[in-house]
């Protein structure tokens, strides 16, 4: 997700005789990270056709390309000194799509609909909850409403990107190999639903942010070695690789509700002493 990204005011607007504002010129730099948000939208809506037309795996692969893209548009946004309002509301945007409806549609397409009005009921739901999420989001940003230093290390609920690739576990799993039934899609629509709650509610979910800065030669290595150890089994046994690396989130969110606990405990406890 990333509308922090991009916060600065884009060019202003200015009148024009034919009656419309217009925008003054900007360079072109300001304008590569918003193309690459206007792929994501791409990737998000081709996901949508494909899973349409049968091709669910092309479909899921899709929505992970547009996370990709989500991750890429503000780092480069902020490397390029590109960040605008204009940018920002164009990610806001592209996030509902690729992360709400896209997934939501796949996920119907492919599984739940085979639940009936429930299937739908809750792939609504998740879109709808994927809507609040980041519009929460946006008022938060928007408000500057001010969070401790430690705090700020912490999403309020599950990001809308993370909650995309959870709720499509049902699919790893078939896709993976599992036999599904009627029965299955009525626990997929639950398991949709429980995901959909995660993205309103206000669990604590640690962010990475502070992880950032200078880091020894030899962890970068260590870094690096990691994310390739994960490329290779994502790209040799993606569904497998991915149903555990969804499981592993879904375990790690009530250790960060933890880990989150402990330290507002702390932080009050020496606020008292102070």
């Amino acid at each position: 997700m990333g509308i922090l990204k991009r916060v600065a005011s884009f060019p202003h607007f200015e009148p024009h005789r034919s009656g419309g504002p217009r925008m003054r010129e900007v360079p072109p730099r300001m304008v590569l990270p918003s193309l690459i948000t206007v792929l994501a939208i791409c990737a998000g809506l081709s996901a949508i056709r494909l899973a349409f037309e049968s091709h669910f795996e092309a479909a899921v692969s899709l929505i992970l390309v547009a996370c990709l893209l989500d991750g890429i548009d503000g780092r480069l946004a902020r490397a390029l000194h590109a960040t605008s309002r204009f940018g920002a509301e164009m990610d806001s945007l592209a996030d509902i799509v690729n992360f709400g409806v896209a997934p939501a549609l796949v996920l119907h397409a492919f599984l739940l609909h085979e639940a009936g009005p429930l299937g739908w009921i809750a792939a609504v739901l998740f879109a709808i909850a994927c809507g609040l999420r980041l519009a929460r989001f946006n008022v938060l940003a928007g408000t500057g409403h001010e969070r401790g230093n430690w705090q700020a290390e912490y999403f309020v609920g599950v990001p809308a990107p993370a909650g995309a690739l959870l709720v499509l576990l049902p699919m790893y799993l078939v896709l993976g190999g599992l036999q599904p039934d009627r029965t299955f899609a009525v626990l997929g629509s639950g398991y949709t639903i429980m995901v959909a709650y995660l993205l309103v509610s206000r669990m604590p979910v640690f962010s990475g942010k502070a992880i950032g800065g200078r880091i020894p030669f030899f962890i970068a290595i260590m870094v690096m070695s990691g994310l390739l150890g994960y490329a290779m089994p994502l790209f040799n046994y993606a569904w497998y690789t991915l149903t555990a690396s969804a499981l592993a989130y879904l375990v790690f969110l009530p250790l960060s509700a933890l880990a989150y606990s402990r330290r507002a405990r702390i932080e009050d406890e020496r606020k008292t002493n102070a």
